[in-house]
């Protein structure tokens, strides 16, 4: 008989690790805090879309569903479509041969992770808020959301997928030589909304992620499949400007009119929006060990990241698979002795990631519209045209290489970074910058390293 397995927050991560740890034999139960949102439809204005790229990919796969994903639910994003004040666009493609992120709605996909995990078996019960663990009892301590009751479920492994603030997490923040630290960025987040047109139709290009780049603050959309776009604009919290300062619609509507008109004209409801929708905060959170005796945490709960390189669900993701591989691997070895080894092995990867995030926003917002940085991005993509098995973009090896792991995509991403520092400091640059001369000048530097 398999161990009894009891997983805190049917989110994205904890549903698919029900799915996972079902398709493996062990009997399953789920406790979720919220209603089931596929019954009630809950409150909007802090989900930010979900971009799923190829490591979230290679862990549906697994279950079966990418496929399933990708044709019901899901909008390919061959590239980057930058908007500058006057509205020019200028179109930046993320890889090559057609390789894109797809664009996918947070409920759906969490909708379809739990009918699935259901189907196989997994018993999922709604309303029933973790606030504590017992790591040395296997012990969940639960409040019933409706009647206010309390209750302690208990099994042989215990998750918890509860997120960013996770209450199994903050259980075992309390032994000894936990590790645990929190940073709130500057920057906040509200969503907004760019309606369908005339018969569904897209106001803007379908096929890719929409920004627009101010320095210190952005605006980026993602398409849905109704026609629509998800915007999130995210600014600082205080400052000029800022949320702060932004407080009434009328002074949200004078920023965009300066900022992003061509956006502002696609948006009818930009003011009830920007009074209703919450301006939400994001969290780095780092932490280690994962896991307690036979309890362990995975996704947010262990390692939360900001979005702006669209892989917090795809690490969580991540996770899953690297857990399934390690079960595979290690059939007869205990509980406790797994947690040890996934965690060591995961936690340099969680931490990559975390700061190849912030990278990603300082790029996003700062760079995408520099000439010199565009140059830059040009050269490295004929250089890995011309010499594929020496060169591979960073953003290609975190997006769109899932055998490579998050901190060896860091540690070349920086190896490059300082070749191509040498390369852009060239007083000819750019005037020769496809030229055979520059292109051996990064030949001879990457196999010097």
């Amino acid at each position: 008989m398999k161990d009894s397995v009891q997983i805190a927050g049917a989110g994205l991560v904890g549903s698919l690790l029900a799915l996972y740890l079902r398709r493996r034999g062990y009997p399953v139960q789920v406790y979720e805090g919220r209603p089931d949102a596929r019954k009630t439809e809950l409150a909007g204005g802090r989900s930010i879309n979900l971009a799923l790229s190829d490591r979230g990919l290679k862990a549906l796969e697994r279950v079966g569903l990418a496929d399933k994903v990708l044709k019901t639910m899901a909008i390919p994003m061959y590239g980057r479509m930058m908007h500058d004040r006057e509205g020019t666009l200028n179109y930046q493609a993320y890889g090559k041969d057609n390789q894109c992120i797809n664009s996918v709605s947070r409920s759906g996909l969490n909708a379809l992770l739990m009918d699935e995990a259901e189907a196989a078996g997994a018993q999922i019960t709604f309303e029933e808020r973790c606030h504590g663990a017992d790591y040395q009892r296997q012990a969940l301590f639960l409040e019933n959301a409706l009647t206010g009751k309390s209750t302690e479920a208990t099994a042989e492994v215990s998750f918890g997928t509860d997120g960013a603030f996770s209450a199994v997490r903050q259980s075992i923040m309390k032994t000894d030589r936990f590790n645990y630290s929190q940073h709130f960025i500057e920057h906040g987040y509200k969503e907004l909304t760019i309606p369908p047109g005339e018969q569904g139709a897209f106001r803007m290009e379908k096929n890719a992620l929409h920004i627009w780049p101010r320095g210190h603050y952005m605006l980026i959309a993602l398409p849905n499949p109704d026609g629509s776009f998800t915007c999130t604009l995210f600014l600082p919290f205080e400052g000029e400007p800022s949320f702060a300062s932004l407080d009434t619609p009328e002074a949200g509507r004078r920023f965009f009119e300066g900022e992003f008109p061509d956006a502002l004209a696609m948006m009818p409801h930009f003011d009830q929006e920007w009074e209703h929708n919450p301006a939400a905060s994001m969290v780095i959170i780092r932490c280690f060990p994962w896991s307690r005796g036979r309890t362990a945490i995975l996704g947010d709960a262990s390692h939360a990241i900001v979005p702006f390189y669209g892989q917090g669900m795809n690490s969580g993701f991540e996770d899953c698979r690297v857990l399934d591989d390690m079960l595979e691997e290690g059939r007869s070895e205990s509980w406790e002795a797994l947690f040890e080894r996934y965690e060591r092995q995961r936690k340099p990867d969680a931490d990559a990631i975390a700061d190849l995030a912030m990278r990603n926003f300082v790029e996003m917002r700062d760079l995408t519209g520099d000439p010199d940085f565009l140059l830059q991005k040009k050269i490295e993509a004929r250089f890995a045209e011309r010499q594929p098995d020496k060169w591979t973009p960073l953003y290609s090896l975190v997006t769109f290489s899932p055998d490579v792991r998050y901190s060896e995509a860091l540690a070349r991403g920086k190896r490059q970074d300082q070749i191509m520092e040498k390369i852009m400091a060239r007083p000819d640059i750019h005037e020769k910058w496809d030229s055979e001369g520059v292109m051996e000048q990064i030949r001879a530097a990457v196999q010097k390293q």
